[in-house]
């Protein structure tokens, strides 16, 4: 089932399901938790489509794919590159992103969101899958001026509004194995790859990731980019999609 968070007409945060067939999206339960009514049903223009989750963190993972690495002049990494994103980052579905002023490169990357459903330390690969929620699409904005000049990537990836997600959470089941995920600019294909391509796979990430930290409900695990990473310019158009999932739309502007 596609679950979408959203803000009604009346201003209320909501969760449902999203029809792509039907371009419905129906509430599941009304503000306060009462019970939905008929009328509760709703075109996407209609509401304001909110990230799929609010996370407390982005845990991101560097170079896992190879074609990604190589376009990056890297060595493929033997264990999993991670860095955090906080939930300021945290951006939705047809959101304009204001982008840093003064930077001469900032990327859009593509990547797969892996969104927990449960708490959770120390995660067996065996077990991975029990305590993933769903999938949805992130674009990791990155700011590689201040990126390149720092260790620990706070500029040049954790400035506000740096991972759109969305539209809407996936079952695991509604995406492939060898998902293909696609970034357009401007309705140009930028980057195109597959899930199949990953350097580490999902329950790898999530058993290393849980080794070091406590993940919560509604955290994120942004899963790596593919090639053609590429700069943003002022008035960008982006859209990811991901097989089974759907397509996240952006725009950026740069003041």
């Amino acid at each position: 089932m596609h679950r979408v968070r959203f803000r009604d007409p009346n201003g209320d945060v909501r969760t449902g399901s999203w029809d792509a067939a039907e371009n419905r999206i129906t509430a599941s339960a009304g503000p306060g938790g009462r019970l939905s009514v008929s009328d509760d049903s709703y075109t996407p223009a209609e509401v304001d489509v909110l990230a799929p989750t609010d996370p407390s963190k982005i845990v991101c993972v560097g170079l896992n794919y190879r074609g990604h690495a190589e376009e990056q002049d890297k060595e493929i990494p033997d264990r999993p590159l991670l860095f955090l994103k906080g939930p300021n980052t945290v951006a939705s579905h047809n959101q304009t992103v204001e982008l840093l002023p003064g930077k001469e490169r900032i990327d859009y990357e593509a990547e797969l969101g892996v969104v927990i459903d449960t708490q959770c330390r120390n995660i067996a690969e065996a077990d991975a899958m029990d305590v993933v929620r769903g999938f949805t699409c992130v674009d990791d904005i990155s700011n590689r001026d201040d990126q390149r000049a720092e260790q620990n990537w706070v500029r040049g990836k954790a400035f506000d509004n740096a991972a759109p997600m969305g539209p809407l959470l996936a079952s695991p089941d509604e995406v492939p194995d060898d998902a293909t995920i696609e970034l357009r600019v401007n309705g140009e294909r930028r980057q195109h790859s597959s899930r199949e391509e990953f350097i580490f796979s999902i329950p790898e990430l999530v058993a290393e990731i849980t080794t070091y930290m406590t993940l919560e409900p509604g955290d994120v695990i942004s899963t790596g980019t593919p090639a053609g990473v590429g700069p943003l310019t002022d008035g960008d158009q982006v859209a990811i999609e991901i097989e089974g999932i759907g397509t996240l739309s952006h725009s950026v502007t740069i003041p």
